[in-house]
């Protein structure tokens, strides 16, 4: 059975930082894409980052990049998000999701087949 596990999240001071970890069990990590999502209350999901397999390659939506990272660590079955310079638009809840696709040459993502069941980020002004 996999499982999905984020942890991390909490109340922030806008400009601070967070690193939000997922682990994921019952699957084969390192053969997978992944990806961390957000949706904040009153808005779909949207896609923040995702990386492949390797950690080699790593795409962000724009209203992130420069100040959120994503890597991985196959070794412990875990992925990572450094959350740089937070914003009070970046309140949201935040999944992890494996096996999907996402591309970065069109920004999209496909429908995970696994999701955490999210950790909730607070940004405060």
């Amino acid at each position: 059975q996999v499982q999905v596990v984020e942890s991390g999240g909490g109340l922030v001071q806008a400009g601070g930082s967070l690193r939000l970890s997922c682990t994921a069990s019952g699957l084969t990590f390192d053969r997978y894409i992944m990806a961390w999502f957000r949706q904040a209350p009153g808005k779909e999901r949207e896609g923040v980052a995702c990386i492949n397999w390797s950690g080699t390659i790593t795409y962000y939506a724009d209203s992130v990049k420069g100040r959120f990272t994503i890597s991985r660590d196959n070794a412990k079955n875990t992925l990572y998000l450094q959350m740089n310079s937070l914003k009070k638009e970046d309140t949201a809840m935040y999944y992890c999701a494996a096996d999907l696709s996402c591309s970065s040459s069109s920004g999209t993502y496909g429908s995970p087949n696994y999701w955490g069941q999210g950790t909730q980020v607070t940004v405060s002004s």
